[in-house]
């Protein structure tokens, strides 16, 4: 399993709204792009896809701007990436129909994928944005 720049991006942005926005006091997505170095064309599809999700909102107009919909210690990991990756299980049988032609029941390697993807996905589960927004306060306060 490999993250892809979306997933990356999509948790850089979350993160970025948890610290500098709030219901009052929405972020424009140039301001994310430009304290983040990324390319604000890319970060609009991310952001729609987090729309979608219900993870950020948006308000359009002159004072319009983005802000999270979640609080950032109800909204885990696996949930950010999950709305802009999709499943990120590293093999498809784990989830859905595998085509792969070989039977689950008699694959040797299942429960090695299992395993794996058990680890992961707990650990994408247990870490939330609040956790991410803390460890980047500590950055900031040099501690």
């Amino acid at each position: 399993m490999k993250i892809s720049t979306k997933g990356i991006y999509a948790l850089e942005v979350v993160a970025d709204l948890a610290l500098h926005s709030d219901a009052a006091h929405l972020e424009s997505l140039k301001n994310i792009a430009e304290r983040r170095k990324l390319s604000e064309k890319y970060l609009e599809r991310i952001v729609k896809a987090l729309k979608d999700a219900h993870i950020i909102k948006s308000v359009r107009g002159a004072y319009g701007g983005y802000c999270m919909a979640k609080e950032p210690q109800q909204l885990t990991v696996r949930e950010v990436l999950k709305a802009v990756e999709g499943e990120l299980a590293p093999v498809d049988c784990l989830t859905q129909e595998s085509s792969c032609g070989i039977d689950c029941r008699s694959c040797p390697t299942r429960d090695t994928w299992a395993a794996l993807w058990q680890t992961i996905a707990g650990v994408a589960d247990e870490v939330t944005v609040g956790d991410i927004v803390r460890a980047a306060e500590k950055i900031d306060k040099g501690l």
